[in-house]
């Protein structure tokens, strides 16, 4: 699937996510040790670091993106990436803590490419997983060395937080809606993903020591970014390869999910459009057909060449924020490749 308007080496962003993982990632494990069982075992499965009978594994625990934008910012403003390395595990923590109860929300049986936590441990236990890496986030962000800006990263944190848990409570609201706007669903993915996003950006600066105006455009740089991730991940639910995202192409659809394309092509006002609206709004279970047929309106409605204008879109916004943060020139290098990732990436 194409989902941008070039083609771009990408290899330095994935030399850039492998770096950033070998520093993150360890000091996650340290952080799921604390952890008592079953939680323990829970957390560790879902990162792909065991198997369901706590048994070392070595699955995946996902590309680390978040983690590595922490990183990235602090090294933007010329700060020590070590200095930033607790809240880049921080990050990494509350994305996955949010991950484990959105499985759960949405009933989603796959994630990178086995089954997932709830389906394994039960709901409530993944749930609970889930909350005890939400505490492990707010310890990993308080043991940060002097000089530490606790209570300006704890603010970040908080109000990447808060807006995430409002867009995910837009998300399932919309389930429930026919007349969901565009405009409120950008206003949605900006909470539920584009948040943490900004969030990681920014507390990558703040400490470092950032100033307040390069704070200001690295979180504005990461708000561009995450909603360029959301679009991108939105056609890959439709478009992409099961073989490489890890999870079931069309579940959206079958679920009638309001993604963005979908919203797009629904306010088209096309014949393809009230089509889709006429098979959305019916009641019955989607069957693979319906899927198909689902598809194919929301390319014909536009809301696929909508989301890929957009995506682009957000992607050149995101680096005229980057130029405004003044970044290190080799810090700004590696952001950039991570641009590059987001919006032509495959999973």
């Amino acid at each position: 699937m194409t989902t941008t308007v070039t083609t771009t080496d990408t290899s330095d962003a994935w030399e850039v996510l492998r770096r950033a993982g070998e520093l993150t990632g360890p000091r996650i494990r340290t952080a799921l040790d604390r952890l008592g069982e079953p939680a323990r075992t829970v957390a560790r499965y879902h990162f792909g670091w065991c198997d369901a009978d706590g048994r070392p594994a070595d699955a995946g625990w996902g590309k680390g993106l978040r983690g590595a934008l922490v990183l990235g910012g602090a090294r933007a403003v010329g700060g020590d990436a070590g200095a930033a390395l607790p809240a880049a595990a921080a990050v990494e923590l509350v994305h996955n803590f949010s991950v484990l109860h959105d499985d759960v929300m949405d009933q989603d049986a796959t994630r990178r490419g086995r089954a997932t936590a709830w389906t394994v441990f039960g709901s409530a236990q993944a749930v609970l997983a889930g909350d005890a890496m939400l505490v492990l986030a707010v310890q990993e962000l308080a043991s940060a060395p002097p000089p530490a800006h606790h209570c300006a990263a704890a603010q970040e944190l908080c109000r990447a937080l808060l807006e995430l848990v409002a867009g995910q409570s837009s998300d399932l609201a919309f389930e429930q809606r026919a007349d969901v706007g565009l405009d409120e669903s950008m206003t949605m993915a900006a909470g539920k993903t584009a948040a943490l996003f900004a969030g990681a950006c920014g507390l990558g600066a703040i400490a470092a020591g950032g100033s307040a105006r390069q704070v200001e455009a690295l979180r504005g740089f990461g708000h561009h970014l995450g909603l360029a991730f959301q679009i991108v991940d939105d056609l890959l639910g439709i478009w992409g390869d099961t073989r490489a995202t890890g999870k079931p192409v069309g579940a959206d659809l079958r679920r009638r999910k309001k993604s963005l394309p979908v919203v797009a092509a629904l306010g088209s006002g096309t014949p393809a459009g009230r089509r889709l609206a006429e098979l959305y709004g019916d009641e019955r279970p989607m069957e693979a057909a319906d899927v198909v047929r689902a598809t194919a309106l929301v390319e014909e409605a536009g809301g696929r060449r909508w989301a890929v204008d957009e995506a682009a879109r957000r992607q050149s916004a995101a680096l005229d924020r980057l130029t405004e943060a003044a970044p290190d020139a080799h810090a700004a290098h590696g952001l950039r490749s991570l641009v590059d990732l987001v919006t032509q990436r495959s999973r």
